[in-house]
């Protein structure tokens, strides 16, 4: 898991679930993250769903609309799961500690292709990040952040997989 992050995740209520204050504290930060993550995920689907043309509109349309709506769900999977850590879920996103910043191409709309090689490459790097965070969760008595994780982990990975398949020769 990454080093400890400077996000404010002001504790809520006293929790005794096993799992350490700290450990939960750390795990609600990097959730947190995530959660924006997530969030610029989800809008960034979107975007690529209304503005797709081309030969594979169809099928991008419509996997693009699954991940848009799957990803929106689990935006609160992820912020009640922050809660039941005894801690708020991110609240001032204008701090600049979260990241909501969603990069898209400055020169125009991109081609299917490339929206589609966008898509892998975001959920690639989502699963990652939380690969090393589910790890932690579970090597710290966590199982339910863990399982949450492998969850969301097993959906990117799916997805790339089934973007990547559309473009490739």
């Amino acid at each position: 898991m990454a080093g400890v992050l400077n996000i404010e995740t002001p504790k809520t209520e006293s929790v005794k679930t096993g799992v350490s204050s700290e450990v939960r504290e750390q795990l609600a930060k990097h959730l947190s993250v995530i959660l924006a993550d997530t969030y610029c995920l989800t809008v960034k689907s979107h975007l690529y769903h209304w503005n797709v043309v081309g030969p594979l509109f169809k099928s991008i349309h419509d996997l693009t609309e699954e991940h848009y709506e799957n990803l929106f769900a689990a935006t609160d999977d992820l912020a009640e799961r922050i809660r039941a850590l005894g801690h708020r879920a991110p609240f001032n996103l204008q701090d600049g500690k979260l990241d909501l910043t969603i990069e898209l191409p400055t020169d125009g709309i991109p081609d299917a292709h490339a929206m589609v090689e966008d898509l892998v490459t975001q959920h690639e790097t989502i699963s990652a990040r939380m690969r090393d965070m589910a790890k932690y969760a579970g090597d710290n008595g966590d199982v339910v952040t863990e399982d949450l994780l492998t969850e969301r982990i097993t959906f990117h990975e799916k997805a790339a997989w089934m973007l990547r398949a559309l473009i490739t020769e």
